[in-house]
């Protein structure tokens, strides 16, 4: 607790330099954003209707930033610039996103010790940017589950089955929702997490990451 305190003390306090060109007063300056190349194409994946990603995950720059904002030292204000990328993406795919905004959960034990819900915060962007509506209490993580970094494809899969549940499958029916996280690797979640929605009743299921893994 006391080490992520100090973090945030941290980022107030220093001056910030962009992680590209070194530019003082910024995590990363609007010329290295633009120089980002936007994906310009969804994807079509099991149980989702469509995944919208902004950037493929390799990418040396997105994929720094990200685990920055994932990962110690948890630089919250990542969240900007990633949710940035997506409102590009969306941008020049001509699409405005319509419906219900929902994060993929994570457990308790792990808000506490990053301080947030890192698809929380970037679906609370997005909600204020596009005017949707935000949900972040009705899909939830019923289930601890290990680490899916150090798991292979099928043992993902395993190893989120049935970790989701929807507390109230009413504000679910017959909605079109967009799940939003920030890295879509193998899927496994964000297909659960669908699955479960769509037992809920959802019409449509979307997914909108910043990152892709190809």
């Amino acid at each position: 607790m006391w080490k992520r305190f100090k973090n945030q003390i941290l980022d107030l306090l220093l001056p910030q330099f962009c992680l590209r060109c070194q530019k003082e007063g910024f995590l990363i300056c609007s010329d290295c954003l633009s120089l980002i190349d936007i994906n310009r194409k969804s994807y079509k994946e099991p149980c989702l209707d469509k995944v919208f990603s902004a950037i493929p995950y390799q990418d040396p720059l997105v994929k720094k930033m990200i685990l920055l904002f994932k990962y110690e030292p948890y630089i919250k204000n990542f969240a900007l610039p990633l949710a940035t990328l997506i409102i590009y993406h969306f941008s020049l795919i001509e699409k405005q996103p319509s419906g219900i905004l929902i994060p993929v959960p994570i457990t308790n034990k792990k808000i506490r010790e990053r301080g947030y819900n890192q698809s929380a915060v970037l679906a609370k962007i997005l909600s204020m940017y596009y005017q949707m509506p935000f949900s972040g209490n009705n899909l939830i993580k019923v289930k601890n589950t290990k680490s899916q970094a150090d798991l292979g494809r099928a043992e993902r899969q395993e190893n989120v089955l049935n970790a989701f549940a929807i507390k109230s499958p009413d504000l679910i029916s017959e909605k079109t929702i967009f799940l939003v996280d920030d890295v879509y690797t193998t899927g496994s979640t964000m297909q659960e997490c669908a699955r479960v929605l769509r037992m809920a009743g959802a019409s449509k299921v979307y997914g909108i990451v910043v990152a892709r893994e190809e």
